[in-house]
């Protein structure tokens, strides 16, 4: 298990981030896609979800994200490679923008720690760069 903290700013205000955020039509990434709620229970929801895997190819996994909207959310990895891996964001309100930290345990079945770390921080970098490009458009 690989212990990861990564953390960095969106230039959007908290309120804007969450709005986003819940916009399922706008919020979208080339390496995360939600396909199906199986279900919601308060601010729980069991998701299935397109996942980037390594060669390139698209994973299809199970996670139960938890949401605790506007402090943050977390995703707990139930199948897959990853099975077993759990994250927290936290977002912080800075004015017009907004502070997210990520911590989480994660694990892979057959990769290295120094593979896991560095794949779990190039996925944080590509989503974080995909969301702050997006919320520059986003009304």
């Amino acid at each position: 298990m690989v212990r990861i903290r990564d953390d960095g700013v969106f230039d959007a205000p908290i309120d804007k981030l969450w709005k986003y955020f819940n916009d399922n039509a706008a919020h979208n990434h080339t390496s995360f896609q939600i396909t199906k709620v199986l279900e919601q229970k308060g601010n729980a929801m069991t998701i299935m979800a397109k996942t980037r895997n390594p060669s390139g190819g698209l994973d299809t996994e199970k996670f139960l994200m938890t949401v605790n909207q506007p402090k943050g959310f977390s995703l707990e990895y139930l199948s897959g490679a990853m099975k077993g891996s759990k994250h927290t964001h936290t977002y912080t309100a800075k004015g017009n923008k907004t502070r997210v930290e990520v911590d989480g345990d994660f694990v892979s079945t057959g990769a290295s720690e120094n593979d896991i770390k560095k794949g779990v921080l190039a996925y944080f970098a590509q989503a974080f760069e995909e969301d702050n490009a997006n919320l520059k458009k986003y009304k």
